[in-house]
């Protein structure tokens, strides 16, 4: 097998963003948890990954400090992964990524789940890149600069 191509020590903060979260099941373990799964059982059944990869994937977010284990609130032997400040601080980017796919991956607007705001039960507004003023800005307005050491 080739070996893994590592960007932990890039300059690009999506670079490094991509080697902790990027995979193929991570953020969907991420959302899981967002929506209330904290048992193995329950991302494997929801999930349908096998126990290998699930557990790879788990011990590399505690690894990364984006879930916790803790014992499990029933007072069983088992244990449950919650989110960290860390891991609820990726909530943006899984709306973001939900709102690209509502808007490109689907035929018509009925055929996929919606996110509710829990006070009013209304769709969560479009998440827009804005500048200090609160201007939004379109790609061609924002670039990158590297900080100076």
């Amino acid at each position: 097998m080739p070996q893994r191509v590592t960007h932990e020590r890039a300059e690009c903060p999506v670079a490094r963003a991509v080697d902790v979260i990027g995979d193929r099941w991570s953020l969907l373990i991420v959302r899981d948890a967002f929506d209330g799964i904290s048992r193995f059982s329950e991302f494997q059944r929801n999930l349908g990954l096998a126990k290998n990869i699930l557990s790879s994937r788990l011990r590399e977010l505690v690894a990364h400090d984006i879930l916790e284990m803790r014992p499990a609130a029933d007072g069983s032997a088992y244990h449950e992964y919650a989110l960290t400040q860390k891991g609820r601080d990726l909530f943006v980017i899984l709306v973001s990524l939900r709102q690209w796919g509502e808007n490109h991956l689907f035929e018509d607007a009925e055929s996929h789940s919606v996110l509710l705001d829990t006070t009013d039960n209304r769709p969560v507004r479009k998440l827009e890149v804005t500048d200090d003023a609160g201007r939004v800005l379109d790609p061609s307005e924002a670039f990158v600069r590297k900080v100076a050491s």
